[in-house]
């Protein structure tokens, strides 16, 4: 696996770290791709849940314009995060924690917060509402797309795309960005 000639050199340099850890669970390149965007559009700080060795961290890293905007980034995995920090070793922006994602739960309210659609318990609203500024963004990536309601997934209903599309707090959306994923997009109220 080598990254495609037509990336963000940061995100080259994170797909080979991924590749040298023997690590192949990342985001994938349509959804990095909107993390860039997403990332060109805030200031403050972002978040991201569960580095791995960094490829989403990178992706957001290549969309930032600002000097006053950071990332930080928490893994639970020592090795991978070491991974990760391998990255970002001369850039002030970014800041790679091996340690549960709990640990970044005072460090915010996140201008941007990307987490993978794990855990309902753990990336539910009511799990990180409070950790996303007004106006502020939620990605959850890694769904199979549905057009049904309520949402199914793997024969039952996927509770947690069903909470973050219906939740008052936020206004969600989910956006294909294969014909075989999708990602929710959530802007606080």
């Amino acid at each position: 696996m080598s990254a495609p000639p037509d990336l963000p050199e940061i995100v080259r340099r994170a797909f080979d770290v991924s590749r040298r850890a023997g690590y192949v669970s990342f985001c994938r390149n349509e959804t990095g791709r909107l993390l860039a965007m997403l990332a060109a559009t805030r200031d403050g700080t972002m978040a991201e849940f569960g580095t791995g060795t960094g490829v989403g961290t990178a992706w957001l890293r290549s969309g930032v314009r600002g000097e006053k905007a950071r990332i930080v980034t928490a893994e639970l995995d020592p090795r991978l995060a070491g991974a990760a920090a391998e990255i970002f070793t001369d850039d002030p922006q970014v800041e790679v924690l091996a340690a549960d994602w709990s640990t970044l739960l005072d460090r915010g309210p996140y201008s941007l917060l990307f987490l993978d659609s794990g855990e309902p318990t753990e990336v539910g609203v009511d799990a990180v509402a409070n950790l996303v500024e007004d106006g502020g963004i939620v990605v959850l990536d890694d769904f199979t797309p549905c057009e049904m309601w309520p949402p199914i997934a793997y024969g039952r209903v996927d509770t947690l795309r069903e909470q973050w599309l219906t939740d008052e707090r936020f206004t969600t959306v989910e956006v294909m960005v294969a014909s075989d994923a999708s990602t929710l997009i959530a802007t606080k109220r």
